[in-house]
């Protein structure tokens, strides 16, 4: 019996002004217990593989191979190195603590975890680089992918393509793993990612601040907060953000963070005005300031929404209550606000052989409050 397990942490992509381009890991995550054993087989099992899972949204996790992200982006992985399935008896159990659909990097951490699966079942030893190269053949935005692979407070940029690559920049994930449903063996290779495709720069981190999440139970889907964004920018919109994320990464950075230029530095103006229709009062959160309230540094939306990232040094059950009072006043009656307190995961995405992780076990290290809305 051979037993491993993969930890992925959560992601807050676009932060502040930095739209495509800089993540921050967070203290939430995915894990994968895997087994795989020797003992013999009692009947077939589709592509040597059975899933099972339990945690945050596992009622909407699919459970075949070739269509679940992570066991799929997996498979992947081993075809492009001539590897059909799954090493016979493999178990896969997903511990999930990431909220699905919720702009914290669940389908980024899915996919980083499902290319390490198909390192570690195929015996691949890929580098963390080549990891990236894959994951990015599946999920384009660098800013969740990096984040979650290499942990911390990242910047990450694709690497500018040819113009034969240009016309292919997204390609569909039907042709990395092929249909139906990525699972049939067609008996072609997929197109294995080039080299570099990606690069990423881990920036510092000031242990005074933390992280206060804010997610409401609705879902705003990565489609639909691409749509209402414009194909053209005015070129102050432009310069608005890279001035701000210059200073933004620098300042996060500080043993003692200035409220002030990190509250300005957090602002933008490329993603946020034309998502605003999407998350309820989000309009009035991002008018918040350190003045108002102690301990507040900056607020964004996580990711493309609907959660709020706040970064705060202290008084976080007030700050969280005040951006909780404000959406909820713009809300639909009914609506749902849970709050978390996190760290920055700075260890990224992690794997472990010889026996399963505990951590499932153990109590996570947030605070959590379930807020009703009004009645």
């Amino acid at each position: 019996m051979s037993n491993f397990y993969i930890r992925v942490p959560a992601s807050s992509a676009n932060l502040g002004p930095g739209f495509d381009v800089i993540g921050l890991a967070l203290d939430l995550w995915l894990e994968l217990q895997v087994s795989i054993s020797s003992a013999k087989v009692n009947g077939p099992t589709e592509f040597n593989c059975n899933i099972t899972c339990e945690g945050i949204g596992s009622e909407k996790i699919v459970l075949q191979p070739d269509r679940n992200l992570i066991t799929r982006t997996a498979l992947y992985v081993l075809r492009c190195h001539g590897q059909d399935t799954f090493p016979v008896q493999t178990k896969v159990h997903i511990i999930n603590d990431i909220p699905l659909g919720r702009g914290l990097g669940s389908s980024g951490a899915a996919v980083v975890a499902g290319v390490m699966l198909g390192d570690a079942v195929g015996g691949l030893a890929l580098s963390k680089d080549r990891i990236l190269d894959f994951c990015l053949m599946i999920e384009r935005h660098p800013d969740n992918v990096a984040a979650a692979l290499f942990g911390g407070l990242v910047g990450a940029y694709l690497r500018e393509l040819d113009s034969e690559a240009l016309t292919r920049r997204e390609i569909p994930l039907s042709e990395i793993l092929p249909e139906p449903a990525g699972g049939i063996n067609t008996g072609l290779k997929p197109p294995i990612p080039p080299y570099s495709i990606g690069h990423h720069v881990k920036f510092g981190w000031s242990p005074a601040i933390k992280a206060i999440v804010i997610v409401p139970d609705y879902e705003v889907s990565t489609a639909k907060a691409r749509e209402v964004l414009p194909d053209k920018y005015l070129r102050k919109d432009v310069t608005f953000n890279i001035q701000r994320a210059a200073l933004l990464t620098y300042a996060l950075s500080q043993t003692h963070p200035d409220p002030l230029v990190i509250c300005e530095a957090m602002r933008d103006l490329i993603h946020q005005p034309y998502r605003q229709a999407l998350v309820p009062g989000l309009d009035e959160v991002l008018t918040l300031t350190p003045k108002s309230l102690p301990g507040l540094l900056g607020i964004c939306l996580s990711g493309a929404g609907p959660s709020i990232l706040v970064l705060a040094t202290h008084d976080y059950e007030a700050i969280a209550n005040k951006v909780i009072s404000i959406l909820d006043s713009a809300s639909p009656k009914h609506t749902h606000f849970d709050w978390k307190i996190l760290e920055p995961a700075q260890s990224g995405a992690q794997i472990g052989y010889g026996g399963v992780s505990s951590w499932g076990e153990k109590a996570l290290t947030f605070i959590n409050r379930s807020i009703r809305s009004r009645a």
